[in-house]
């Protein structure tokens, strides 16, 4: 079935005025410079980078309308698949989300970033990952449907209860101060999904009488699902993010993880769902947005006991510092938090000390240090993976692992993920990590790597079969790629993450790939997956 053929928006080349914006504003009165861009022009860090590059695109680049061709898959022993349809001449797709059906593993939905528009790529499989339908969409400010707002970030996960998958997507526009945070939803395994115009709202910070609080800019969503039956909140839906608070000149004083949830978003139209929110961190001005007040990358999951499990990074507001791995936990359905946890322990992690995110070998590419999080029931154990840098003066920034198995009371030293030979970290970079773990306890892990080549990437796969104890390492992609050629003429951005998709039937790695890049000034990435099904 070849893919829907897709509206291209032709973006605008804009020049932004810098001006202070005042703390609450009238919709009406948006022409002055948004907070959230004050920060990124002032800013190293903070607002992660596919915000970050989304505004330079809007800001410098115009396209035109193209055909668009099918995903095909590519030659090699192993079966790499590019999974998003293309436009002729190829725009860039990053940061991949990925969940698998439940009830049909055969059946998964993937999601991305996508430039040749303002939304995102979504595609669909029923056979495994060999063949993919792609569409995209274009979302709207819920208060106004005439309104464009840029898709970022996206999130997908599957209710058992609902037999439906959800999806979340960030929603903002260079000509305003509004931020909000969407869900939509499909109940025909992927193939068609809620009115862009009609979204579950997860937050927004306009408010009822039309101001609009132009000090927030919410970020980095990612959701999950209570797939318990015996859990008092299943099919519940949680999205957690980041609330960004800003001052004059975009400063962050406080940028503190949030979560909602709701128990019903009905398919006729999600916009009447309703949510509530409650504040993992509180939300508490720090000196210079470090320490509590200071959290990016929040990752859900949920756990056999039904509680609501969340890893996340200590960052500076204002920089890419990353300081500690946290976790909190709930156990009443998200409506409040135990303490926050230290997963790190002293002399076992550090993140890279660049505080762009750069990595040497890879130039001006900004490798943030996001986590990778999931629950092993069969042995209640949660699974927590990281780029950590501690060893980078011999072998470069690799993956380690800390588990829990008292739901995040305490947690186990580190373990290598990326290892050369056993129980050693490998050569080279190894950044992007995501873990899945299925219904045998088996663990699987993705994450980009350089061992072969620094100034290359490939994708690996880890597998523990002992609970994360001892880890074994697998080249997957079948080609390497120059990130420096991947992203129009700055080579500067691949995405902020990978994502996996797992079960013993079969295993969706889901990862950002340039192989097919024209080179600069045009660049291009596209999301490719390695068709892993069980005989």
């Amino acid at each position: 079935m070849p893919p829907t053929r897709r509206r291209l928006a032709v973006a605008f080349a804009a020049v932004v005025t810098v001006v202070v914006a005042m703390a609450f504003v009238p919709a009406q009165a948006a022409t002055k410079t948004p907070r959230w861009i004050l920060h990124i022009q002032n800013y190293s860090g903070g607002i992660s980078n596919g915000v970050r590059e989304r505004l330079a695109f809007e800001l410098g680049q115009t396209t035109a309308r193209h055909a668009v061709r099918s995903a095909m898959p590519s030659l090699g022993t192993l079966e790499n698949v590019q999974m998003n349809g293309d436009t002729d001449p190829p725009l860039p797709q990053d940061e991949p989300g990925i969940a698998l059906n439940l009830e049909n593993h055969m059946n998964a939905v993937a999601a991305s970033n996508d430039y040749t528009g303002d939304g995102f790529w979504i595609g669909y499989t029923t056979d495994g990952g060999r063949h993919w339908t792609s569409q995209w969409k274009d979302p709207k400010f819920s208060f106004d449907p005439n309104h464009r707002c840029f898709a970022s970030d996206p999130g997908v996960a599957y209710s058992l209860r609902d037999h439906a998958f959800y999806m979340s997507t960030l929603c903002y526009f260079v000509d305003t101060p509004a931020s909000e945070i969407h869900v939509w939803k499909s109940v025909d395994g992927g193939a068609t999904w809620s009115d862009s115009t009609h979204p579950a709202l997860v937050v927004t910070n306009r408010a009822s009488d039309g101001t609009i609080d132009a000090s927030v800019f919410n970020d980095k969503e990612l959701i999950a699902v209570d797939n318990t039956p015996t859990s008092p909140h299943y099919g519940r839906v949680y999205v957690t993010y980041t609330k960004f608070h800003t001052v004059s000149g975009g400063r962050s004083d406080y940028c503190t993880i949030q979560a909602a949830h709701t128990d019903s978003i009905p398919t006729a139209d999600p916009a009447t769902s309703v949510w509530a929110h409650t504040a993992v961190v509180p939300d508490n001005p720090g000196d210079d947005g470090k320490g509590a007040s200071a959290n990016q990358f929040s990752t859900p999951v949920v756990d056999s006991q039904g509680g609501l499990d969340i890893g996340f990074v200590s960052e500076d507001c204002n920089t890419s510092y990353d300081r500690a791995l946290l976790f909190a936990r709930s156990t009443d359905g998200g409506a409040s938090f135990g303490d926050v946890v230290r997963v790190d322990r002293p002399g076992e992690w550090v993140d890279n000390p660049n505080r762009n995110d750069y990595l040497q070998s890879l130039g001006g590419v900004r490798i943030p240090g996001t986590i990778g999080f999931a629950y092993d029931a069969t042995r209640s154990r949660l699974v927590y993976v990281a780029l950590n840098a501690i060893d980078r003066e011999t072998s470069g920034t690799n993956i380690s692992v800390h588990t829990s198995s008292d739901f995040g009371a305490t947690w186990s030293s580190a373990t290598w993920v990326s290892v050369g030979d056993p129980g050693v970290p490998a050569a080279g970079n190894q950044f992007f990590p995501a873990v899945g773990v299925d219904q045998d306890g088996v663990y699987s892990a993705i994450w980009q790597d350089t061992r072969s080549d620094r100034h290359l990437i490939e994708t690996f796969q880890g597998t523990s079969t002992d609970g994360g104890a001892t880890w074994t390492n697998t080249l997957i992609s079948t080609a390497a790629f120059d990130p420096g050629d991947s992203f129009f003429s700055c080579g500067c951005f691949i995405g902020d993450y990978n994502q996996i998709a797992v079960s013993r039937d079969v295993i969706y790695p889901a990862w950002t790939d340039g192989r097919d890049s024209p080179g600069r000034p045009s660049g291009d990435s596209d999301i490719f997956t390695n068709v892993e099904i069980a005989t």
